[in-house]
């Protein structure tokens, strides 16, 4: 049997990460290909130049393609930005027979997604939550039992449509087919969480160059989605203007600041000829000056050269105020929505800026819930350079991808699951994930 390939292209404001992967027999995902390319025409997840965001793409896939070997066709592509909202809507339908099958369940979902949305919104994921049958509620598998009346609630993902229209676009005028565009807060999930959190109920911030996707969960199903337009690039800034550096010089830093709030000043350990009452003096005004020297650590190193040394409490004041103005923006966006991002498992921060020193103290603080950083986990091969939480939604878009096109290879509506937007084949996904 000829091996699947799937090809993943997260598409962020800092970088465009391409995976390739091939599922064998026994569906487990080998990653054989895989490149991260800087990515410019992106700004807070949202395309600002199509020119400029093709060719980041191109480059991308064109490099993980020459690694693995392969030439992608069908691709899943990630979207992000500050208008992606979210609402939970309901449906109903009656069931066909005395039995209920996956038609009724397909024919609820759809009845779900019939609700009045503003033109220029489009409703990219609907998400079954919970079945009830016959008023009876709390049924995560509803497909063989019986009843009259089968009743669906799902989350519904939106996104202006010039969100979704423009990153195909770019996607597509290179000659691939976009299979699905998926919410990176929602990808990264896949690849992070666990199924014990999800069910305690959990929160999950995915912190990007741009932006920061939060998604909830409450008994092990998602139940809000969104976006604020703040990320790792406003703490670069941040840093570039306290320390009086380029910006490129801020990343830097940015990116090193852990190795060096631990590095020490190098200290004179040569023989000290000095008289001893003249040395006693010294060491007077050195045990003055101490705490200050102690402070600064140079980062001429690292190849800046607007400064020569820095100061770590001024370096980590920035970045923790930074931080911390973010999370109550989450906070304030989630409680705007009627939700409480404080839930039973904490809060799990994921993204390139969950590497920063002391996030997930400041994460606690804020939120006043246990916060720990989230490693996507999952895939085999050649994942030594996406194991680190700046490629979660690229190790999730992968598994997003497994569900959906295993299921849809299975399912006796597999012609029609493409042009509905994979709805079938992710209830089959969600009704057999809860199975034991």
């Amino acid at each position: 049997m000829a091996r699947k390939i799937i090809t993943a292209i997260d598409v962020g404001s800092s970088k465009v990460t391409t995976v390739i992967s091939a599922v064998d027999d026994s569906d487990q995902a080998t990653v054989i290909g895989v490149c991260s390319h800087p990515s410019k025409g992106i700004k807070k997840g949202v395309v600002v130049n199509i020119e400029e965001a093709m060719n980041s793409v191109s480059e991308s896939v064109t490099a993980a393609e020459r690694m693995a070997g392969v030439t992608a066709s069908d691709v899943y592509v990630s979207i992000n930005g500050e208008q992606i909202a979210s609402l939970n809507n309901k449906g109903v339908v009656a069931v066909s027979s005395s039995e209920i099958t996956i038609d009724d369940t397909y024919r609820a979902i759809e009845n779900a997604r019939t609700l009045s949305l503003p033109d220029t919104l489009n409703p990219i994921h609907i998400i079954p939550r919970e079945f009830v049958v016959d008023n009876q509620g709390g049924i995560k598998y509803p497909i063989g039992m019986t009843g009259n009346r089968l009743e669906v609630e799902t989350h519904i993902i939106t996104a202006p449509n010039s969100y979704w229209r423009n990153i195909k676009k770019c996607v597509e005028q290179l000659g691939f087919n976009v299979y699905d565009v998926v919410f990176t807060g929602w990808a990264s999930s896949l690849a992070v969480l666990t199924e014990t959190e999800k069910e305690l109920g959990v929160a999950l911030l995915d912190i990007g160059a741009g932006t920061t996707s939060i998604t909830i969960f409450e008994e092990g199903s998602i139940s809000y989605s969104g976006c604020v337009p703040l990320g790792g690039w406003h703490i670069t800034s941040d840093l570039a203007i306290g320390l009086q550096v380029t910006l490129e010089e801020a990343e830097k830093i940015k990116v090193n600041m852990e190795n060096l709030m631990n590095d020490k000043v190098p200290m004179n350990t040569s023989e000290d000829k000095t008289p001893a009452l003249l040395r006693k003096s010294q060491n007077e005004e050195t045990e003055k000056k101490k705490d200050k020297v102690d402070d600064l650590v140079d980062v001429t190193g690292l190849g800046v050269k607007s400064q020569q040394g820095v100061s770590k409490s001024f370096m980590k004041q920035i970045v923790e105020a930074r931080l911390e103005e973010g999370f109550e923006m989450v906070k304030e966006s989630v409680s705007k929505s009627g939700y409480n991002i404080g839930m039973p498992a904490g809060v799990v921060v994921t993204g390139g800026t969950a590497l920063l020193k002391e996030v997930t103290k400041i994460g606690q603080q804020v939120f006043d819930v246990p916060c720990r950083v989230g490693y996507p986990s999952g895939l085999s091969g050649m994942v030594e350079e996406i194991s680190d939480p700046s490629y979660s939604a690229a190790q999730g878009l992968v598994k997003y991808a497994m569900d959906d096109e295993s299921d849809a290879a299975s399912s006796p509506k597999g012609a029609a699951i493409g042009n509905l937007g994979g709805v079938v084949t992710k209830v089959v996904t969600w009704v057999k994930s809860l199975l034991p």
